[in-house]
């Protein structure tokens, strides 16, 4: 399995690699070439295509992985500088460099899409995939999944999976083999939280409702386009079950301790004053 890269986690057994999920899909078998030069087996522990994130764990026969810290996405700001590894073109152990170009990109993959993407112009190519997207103290900030390129070379605008959706999802990975959040059916954009934070507001800002989901049958309600083509907020969830919520970031962390069926109490910001709504979150 050349054609990506991966990342060591530290498990409580065997060490388990994250990596994409298209850099395993359709594969009988996987590989894990090491610098010292041996190439071990690995087994697929599960995978999250609607993030294109998988998980693999391998017997490293007695010797130990230094695992990569994680930093914190939501930190991130345009211009930072970033670091990407990764085997491009099966050039092993390539490093490049690059800057934050943008947060929050969106890109169709397979039937879906993925949300909240750091857009960087490090050079990624062919076999970067799954490789780490590195701040300047090489702590992990993303995992390279992507580049929009007519030629398939790099062309300076690459796409890196955020570290806190990774943080996320692999936990449950590892755990289940899947990654089924329950949902409760609103949109949010943790761009809009940050300049609510700035006027006042904290939590996650509702953007829109799902027909017929939690939230819109609890009587939850979306922000609303002023005449001049501002954000008039609706309700801003604050905390769940009495849990901080600063932004709709922590509002997914939180969720995904629960399962499908499990009724919340929401503690929600509306028209300047705060109440209490109760909510069934539903399977996905």
């Amino acid at each position: 399995m050349d054609e990506g890269t991966k990342r060591h986690h530290r498990g409580p057994v065997r060490p388990v690699l994250q990596t994409n999920a298209h850099v395993i899909r359709g594969a009988v078998r996987a590989d894990i070439h090491l610098s010292d030069g041996r190439v071990l087996p690995a087994q697929l522990v599960g995978t999250a295509p609607q993030f294109d994130l998988a998980v693999l764990r391998v017997d490293l026969d007695g010797t130990s992985a230094q695992p990569l810290e994680n930093g914190n996405s939501a930190d991130l700001r345009v211009g930072q500088s970033v670091l990407a590894i990764g085997n491009p073109f099966g050039l092993d152990w390539t490093l490049t460099t690059g800057i934050v170009s943008a947060l929050d990109r969106d890109i169709p993959i397979g039937n879906g899409v993925i949300e909240g993407l750091i857009q960087t112009d490090a050079a990624i190519n062919p076999g970067n995939s799954g490789g780490p997207l590195l701040d300047s103290s090489g702590r992990l900030i993303g995992v390279n999944t992507a580049i929009f390129s007519p030629s398939g070379a790099s062309s300076g605008i690459g796409f890196a999976v955020p570290v806190d959706l990774v943080k996320r999802v692999v936990p449950q990975l590892i755990a289940t083999g899947v990654y089924r959040p329950p949902v409760l059916g609103i949109r949010f954009d943790p761009r809009i939280d940050t300049l609510a934070r700035r006027n006042g507001i904290e939590g996650a800002v509702i953007l829109s409702v799902d027909r017929g989901g939690p939230a819109d049958v609890a009587g939850l309600r979306p922000a609303e386009r002023s005449p001049n083509g501002g954000i008039v907020p609706g309700d801003v969830i604050q905390r769940v079950d009495g849990r901080r919520i600063t932004s709709g970031t922590d509002l997914g962390a939180i969720l995904d301790r629960y399962e499908p069926g499990d009724r919340i109490t929401l503690t929600v910001w509306r028209d300047g004053e705060t109440r209490e709504v109760a909510a069934q979150l539903a399977a996905p």
